[in-house]
């Protein structure tokens, strides 16, 4: 009885709440790491939690409302992640062309 129980249980998977709360603790590491962080790759990095962070979120709500809205918006957050990613390496390529590390205090670098 208590076997069946435990195996109904493992079946429907995590609840829609713990999704969200996983979704919280992402976003709240990324934006920890964004703002302690110097290396400008790392920042990169800890946006992209962040924006994964966001997706999990949407896809939890759009599961918790059945709706596909939510999986919708998750298509466009990915392709602004993906432009987001494109100028970043960009810049940083640009920066470690003119020095060895890539701090954020040295971004007043590339002016002029």
């Amino acid at each position: 009885m208590i076997v069946a129980a435990v195996g109904d249980a493992l079946k429907a998977g995590p609840s829609d709440n713990a999704y969200l709360v996983l979704a919280t603790l992402i976003f709240a590491i990324g934006g920890v790491g964004f703002l302690i962080r110097k290396n400008a790759l790392v920042m990169f990095m800890c946006i992209e939690l962040m924006l994964n962070a966001v997706n999990l979120a949407l896809v939890a709500f759009g599961r918790k409302l059945t709706d596909i809205d939510g999986q919708i918006l998750v298509f466009f957050v990915l392709v602004v992640a993906a432009a987001e990613v494109m100028v970043g390496l960009a810049i940083l390529v640009a920066i470690f062309r003119r020095r060895a590390e890539a701090n954020a205090d040295d971004l007043d670098s590339m002016s002029g």
